[in-house]
C-alpha cells in the first residue's frame, strides 16, 4: 500500500489533486487518504465547528465507519456537546471518541491553580488538548485537519498534504481551498446539524472560557484567547 510516509518531497502530492471540481479537491485528497491509509492508522480530529462539520460529511462518503476523534477538554460550551449528538444520529455509522485528558478540571486545579486558561493558556490547552492529540496519534501514520489557508495567515501556507513536525506524522488537510461562504453554502445544500453558537458571531469555537463573539470585520480566529496574543491551541504549531 503506497502512503504519504513513504514521500520526500510533501508539495509534489499535493499537487496530484485537481482543485477545479465541486469540493475544489477535498472529495479527491479524502478519497486518497483513505485508500492509502489502512483503516487503523487514520484518524481525523474534529473540532465540530462549521468546517469539521463539513468535512464529516464528506468523510462519510469516502469512509462511511470513519474514525473520528473529538478532544474533549471539558470546558466546551453547551452547543458543540449538542452538535455532536445530532452528527452521531445523522451518521451512526461514524466511530466518535471523545478523548479526554488525564487531568480532570478539579485535579489540574489543584495542580496548576484555578483558572489556568487565565493565567497560562499555553499550558492549559497543552495539558487539555496537545497531550490527549499526542496519545492519539502515537498509534497513527496519519491525522486529517479542517485547517483553511483563509483562517488566518498562521495558515496560508498550507498544503493538502503536510509532514507534521510535532506529531512525527502526516497532516492532511482537504479543505485548504474552502473559504467561508464555501463552507455555508455545503452546510446548507446538505442541510447539516451545526453549532447554534455560528449564529451568534463565533466563526471559532473553542472552549468557553476562551471564545468570544467577533465583529463584522474581525477574522475568523479573532475571537480566541483575545487580548492574550495567542492565536493558536498549540496543535498546529511546531
Amino acid at each position: 500500500m503506497e502512503t504519504a510516509v513513504t514521500y520526500q518531497n510533501w508539495s509534489q502530492i499535493s499537487d496530484r489533486f485537481h482543485i477545479g471540481d465541486e469540493s475544489k479537491g477535498a472529495k479527491e485528497v479524502l478519497e486518497w487518504a483513505y485508500h492509502s491509509y489502512p483503516e487503523e492508522q487514520l484518524v481525523y480530529a474534529s473540532s465540530f465547528g462549521a468546517e469539521a462539520i463539513v468535512l464529516i460529511d464528506l468523510i462519510q462518503q469516502c469512509q462511511p465507519n470513519a474514525h473520528i476523534v473529538f478532544l474533549d477538554t471539558g470546558l466546551h460550551f453547551p452547543e458543540t456537546y449538542e452538535v455532536i449528538e445530532k452528527i452521531k444520529a445523522r451518521f451512526p455509522s461514524l466511530r466518535i471518541e471523545r478523548k479526554q485528558p488525564h487531568l480532570s478540571l478539579d485535579d489540574q486545579a489543584v495542580q496548576f491553580g484555578t483558572a489556568l486558561w487565565r493565567r497560562n493558556p499555553n499550558e492549559c490547552c497543552h495539558i487539555r488538548k496537545v497531550i490527549p492529540l499526542q496519545e492519539v496519534l502515537s498509534t497513527k501514520l496519519a491525522w486529517i485537519s479542517g485547517l483553511r489557508r483563509e483562517q488566518s495567515p498562521n495558515r496560508a501556507h498550507t498544503e493538502f498534504i503536510n509532514k507534521d513536525e510535532k506529531f512525527k506524522n502526516v497532516k492532511i488537510c482537504p479543505l485548504i481551498h474552502w473559504t467561508w461562504n464555501d463552507i455555508w453554502e455545503h452546510i446548507r445544500k446538505r442541510d447539516l446539524p451545526y453549532n447554534k453558537l455560528h449564529d451568534q458571531q463565533y466563526p471559532s469555537i473553542g472552549c468557553f472560557p476562551c471564545t468570544q463573539p467577533v465583529g463584522n470585520n474581525g477574522d475568523s480566529r479573532a475571537g480566541r484567547w483575545t487580548g492574550s496574543g495567542k492565536t493558536e491551541c498549540g496543535l498546529h504549531t511546531r
